[in-house]
């Protein structure tokens, strides 16, 4: 790829839980990707980011619960606007089986739980953004 990964990252909804996402954003920004973090923000304006900042992954952040409402709506919303090669990577304390449902049924790319090294989520991305070029 001849450009940086262009990531945008934002917590889902109204959940006030920054830290672990803001962490992560300076960490894919040390790797070498161009991370936009929105902060808190819905859906659909999480996916008009996406389209206006040409991203290649989305990330998004959920730990109050509003995971497997919201998640999908993301990845809904960006095959609407034809973004299928669009990545939704999902972080956050989220339980095993809504991670697998997510991943399997939901159409989220990865699912990161507490304790995920910040190398996996670098290396996983950079894969999914290759493996779609």
């Amino acid at each position: 790829m001849d450009r940086k990964i262009k990531v945008v990252i934002a917590k889902l909804g109204l959940d006030i839980h920054w830290r672990g996402v803001y962490l992560v954003a300076q960490y894919l920004k040390e790797a070498g990707m161009d991370v936009v973090y929105l902060g808190n923000k819905f859906p659909a304006e999480i996916v008009e980011a996406a389209i206006e900042e040409d991203a290649d992954v989305v990330g998004l952040s959920s730990l109050c619960g509003n995971h497997l409402a919201l998640g999908p709506m993301v990845v809904d919303m960006l095959k609407e606007k034809g973004l299928n090669n669009v990545k939704v990577f999902l972080g956050g304390v989220i339980p095993l089986d809504h991670a697998k449902r997510l991943e399997g049924i939901y159409g989220i790319h990865r699912v990161y739980l507490p304790e995920t090294p910040m190398q996996t989520i670098v290396d996983e991305i950079s894969e999914s953004v290759r493996d779609a070029a």
